[in-house]
Formats: structure tokens, sequence, C-alpha cells
């Protein structure tokens, strides 16, 4: 999943082919009239089936990095473990730090837990 497309309602009528090949590749969309959302597109697939839609949108906006694992478990209406869960079970990593990253989180961890 990528991050979310925003279609006009024109782009709706001249690009619909486009629209629908997003959505087949797993992508949700945001389609606008006059500047203002109208209509959420969603991929209807087997996570929709499976999780529901709160969920699903959850999981996609987790994955494209537009919220954080908090905020993301709130919009599931789970708790943080058990979105967490959900995230393995999906196949999305709960946490995706460029290795240099991650070192320095690990020794800032290490540092915190010796001193206290």
């Amino acid at each position: 999943m990528q991050t979310v497309e925003v279609y006009t309602a024109r782009d709706l009528r001249n690009r619909s082919g486009e629209l629908l090949k997003h959505a087949t590749d797993g992508n949700i969309s945001i389609i606008t009239k006059h500047g203002k959302p109208s209509i959420l597109a969603i991929p209807f697939d087997a996570h929709l089936l499976q999780h529901g839609i709160h969920r699903v949108i959850a999981l996609h906006m987790v994955q494209s990095r537009q919220l954080t694992l908090a905020q993301a478990a709130k919009l599931a209406d789970m708790n943080l473990s058990s979105f967490i869960e959900l995230l393995g079970a999906s196949g999305i990593d709960a946490v995706d730090y460029p290795p240099e990253e991650l070192e320095r989180e690990l020794e800032n961890a290490l540092a915190a837990c010796d001193h206290s």
C-alpha cells in the first residue's frame, strides 16, 4: 500500500481507469468535489472482508506512515498489543527503522536502563 491519492470529481470522469488501477493495486483514494472530500475509495479485497473498514484503513495508514501505531490502534478500535498482532498477521512491520536509527534507539534505551 502507498499513500492516499486524491482525485477530483472531474478526474473521476476523465481518469476512472487510473482510479480503478490504483484500487486494484491495493491503494485508498479520496475523491473531492469543490475541493472537499466526498468519496472514500477503498479496495474491495480479502483484508476488507476479513477485518472491516476501520481496521483496513488503520493498517493502510500505518503502512503509509500517516498514523502512529497508537493512533491507528485507536482508529481500529483495538488495544495497541492486539493491533500490533494484526499488523504482523497482515505482513506489515510494526517498526520500520533504518538500521542506523534502530541502533541509535537501542543505545538510548540501554543508556536509560543503566541510569535507572
